[in-house]
């Protein structure tokens, strides 16, 4: 492989969901600017479209697809859909992630512990084993599933948002160790603090984010931006020995 093509996604399809914005939105755009084909994914069709046609309109190529990975029957939809429209899948991002609720953890009630669970360890697990599966039939792929710094260090009034960041940590590192062989690579990108809606709980809080930046020895916010690198690392030619990696992208966080 020549240096120039190792991050050449050319040819390659690729499915990153909860894309409709953040982190996703970033990793969806940076992955179609290095050529390949993206199928934006997230729970609303109208906003896929619309950062599937703004790819288009920038020279990329991009569909959009509806899929709430929390639903079992939409995760079957959108395999089927990938299966027929490309009949293959070179690249999953599972960004998609729940945290319903911010609090105590023993104050955490059982609707939000059931979504939570069911989105970022159900929703994770059957969206690996359904691209393995298929990237398997193919003679290999890439996934990353987007976890978190709080799956190392639990945030404050973050538990069972923290414990199934953990878990996605763990499943990682199983699927890698049971699909290397089949050449399909699993990888986990562990974000930190991030200027997100998803995040605006800490962002948006001065205090909260003040008490946040004493902890980050870069000491400040990252862009979604600053995550997409990694990823087009860990699903490009760049890193082909690379597998069960959890990389920290966190401005310091956990070294601290």
């Amino acid at each position: 492989m020549n240096k120039t093509d190792l991050f050449d996604l050319t040819g390659k399809v690729a499915l990153v969901t909860g894309a409709s914005r953040g982190i996703g939105e970033s990793i969806a755009r940076t992955l179609a600017a290095y050529g390949a084909h993206v199928i934006v994914s997230s729970r609303k069709i109208d906003t896929c479209e619309a950062v599937a046609a703004s790819i288009r309109d920038n020279g990329g190529s991009a569909e959009a697809f509806a899929c709430h990975i929390g639903e079992m029957d939409q995760i079957d939809a959108v395999w089927t859909h990938i299966e027929q429209a490309h009949g293959k899948l070179d690249i999953l991002v599972n960004n998609a992630a729940a945290n319903p609720y911010y609090g105590p953890i023993e104050d955490t009630d059982l609707g939000a512990f059931q979504k939570t669970i069911d989105v970022n360890i159900r929703g994770y697990f059957f969206m690996c084993a359904r691209g393995a599966q298929l990237m398997k039939k193919a003679g290999g792929g890439a996934i990353l599933n987007v976890a978190s710094v709080n799956g190392v260090a639990p945030g404050h009034f973050q538990g069972i948002y923290s414990i199934t960041k953990a878990a996605v940590i763990s499943m990682t590192k199983s699927f890698a160790k049971e699909l290397g062989a089949a050449n399909v690579r699993v990888n986990a990108l562990l974000p930190g603090l991030t200027d997100t809606k998803f995040a605006s709980a800490l962002t948006t809080n001065e205090a909260v984010k003040k008490m946040a930046l004493a902890h980050i020895p870069m000491n400040r916010v990252a862009d979604p931006d600053e995550m997409a690198g990694t990823v087009l690392y860990l699903v490009s030619g760049a890193s082909s020995y690379t597998t069960g990696a959890c990389v920290n992208v966190d401005g310091g966080y956990l070294t601290v």
